[in-house]
């Protein structure tokens, strides 16, 4: 920490006791960070103000929830109708969830197109991840809470897959039903997970920040800073390049909280849920269709259940996988092309799992899930034989030169 003294003599007093200003000064002012870094940054903070929204609506909605299968519904009905702006928090908190994963996907291809997760940053990497895969079970258990249609029968599907395992994996189902069906007990379970899970994500979130700051940010270039003509306060500079982006997104946002508040949701689960009809088609929220595809893909049900689970697992891995020593995109003409096809490739599975299996939709799924797990040892031997381009002496020469040209 530094050995700054605030002129507040209030401010001194408290800090010499409690050094919360001087840890948010050396977070924010005398933190280093990289003086080429563009919008694509801004995701990540995006993301931090996303689960802030995320939990304050949470708690706000729980204020009126009944976790009661009988009167759930109901509760979210009221919501709706009788609370006191009760129709914005619900639409901010089911339209937030979109709009998070939309941040996080952006930031998790950023980090990807950019090498942010080779050394020294594996383990941020990780964080990051562990993050996503927390979100998509609290946002999976969330969605189950208004017990419509289609959060019964989701719940049913999804929760259904981990019988695929042997020995353990009827165990595993009745300990998520809580009994032999989704019922009131599943109900109850994944309220309590819903609500909990989030401030465990921020625990992770701080995890992630602390290592953040540790190892530094990565920057365009994908190569570290090496004196102080490379790097510039993140105060105010970074603060106020996110605050514009804060505004642009909160329009977006708001656009689809008071526009298309139902944009992303399904007309099924405004409909009470009734274990005796089945909807004609069961799909879960477009978030996870990329990896229902991959699930689809396989007629083997275990081997589908695990390849799904290894299309997130591998991401683990890719501090290895990619043997490249050289980490920005800028600089690797041939990875640069590899990479869109891989994004347009996943693009194509969500694209696959939304839609009812059969006809040609089957094919193109197996072959852009073929596509998706080749991408990884193609990238190893892409390392090996790519010639990239030569990079910059430094942050500051790059930026130089940008700035005559």
């Amino acid at each position: 920490m530094s050995g700054y003294k605030f002129e507040n003599k209030a401010v001194q007093w408290f800090d010499d006791r409690l050094p919360l200003f001087t840890v948010l000064r050396h977070s924010t002012t005398d933190y280093p960070t990289p003086r080429n870094l563009n919008y694509w940054w801004n995701f990540g903070s995006l993301a931090l103000m996303m689960l802030v929204i995320m939990i304050l609506t949470g708690v706000f909605l729980v204020m009126n929830y009944t976790p009661n299968a009988a009167l759930a519904f109901d509760s979210v009905e009221r919501i709706m109708r009788d609370v006191n702006y009760g129709w914005l928090i619900r639409y901010m908190h089911a339209n937030g969830a979109s709009m998070f994963f939309i941040v996080v996907y952006i930031h998790i291809f950023r980090g990807l197109y950019y090498g942010s997760y080779k050394a020294p940053r594996e383990v941020l990497w990780w964080l990051g991840l562990v993050i996503y895969l927390l979100m998509m079970a609290t946002a999976f258990m969330g969605y189950v809470l208004p017990w419509g249609q289609m959060s019964f029968w989701g719940a049913t599907v999804i929760t259904n897959l981990f019988s695929a395992f042997p020995v353990v994996g009827d165990y595993i189902v009745t300990l998520l039903w809580g009994g032999f069906s989704v019922a009131n007990p599943t109900l109850n379970r994944f309220f309590s997970l819903h609500y909990l899970l989030p401030f465990l994500i921020f625990a992770v979130v701080f995890l992630h920040l602390v290592a953040l700051h540790t190892v530094k940010s990565s920057n365009p270039l994908g190569i570290e800073m090496k004196g102080p003509q490379d790097s510039i306060p993140f105060h105010p500079y970074y603060t106020i390049k996110d605050l514009y982006g804060v505004g642009l997104f909160l329009i977006i946002y708001m656009a689809f909280v008071f526009f298309a508040p139902n944009f992303f949701g399904e007309p099924d689960n405004y409909i009470p849920a009734n274990p005796m009809v089945t909807p004609p088609h069961i799909v879960p929220e477009w978030y996870y269709l990329p990896f229902y595809a991959i699930l689809r893909s396989i007629p083997n049900k275990l081997a589908g259940v695990i390849a799904m689970f290894s299309a997130i697992l591998i991401l683990f891995f890719l501090p290895w996988i990619d043997s490249s020593k050289v980490r920005s995109a800028k600089f690797r003409p041939i990875f640069k092309q590899v990479f869109w096809i891989f994004v347009l490739d996943t693009i194509v599975l969500g694209y696959v799992g939304s839609q009812p299996p059969g006809g040609p939709l089957v094919v193109i799924g197996q072959i852009a899930t073929a596509v998706y797990f080749l991408f990884f040892p193609f990238l190893y031997l892409l390392g090996k034989i790519e010639k990239p381009r030569a990079l910059p002496q430094s942050i500051s020469a790059a930026v130089l030169k940008s700035e005559k040209a």
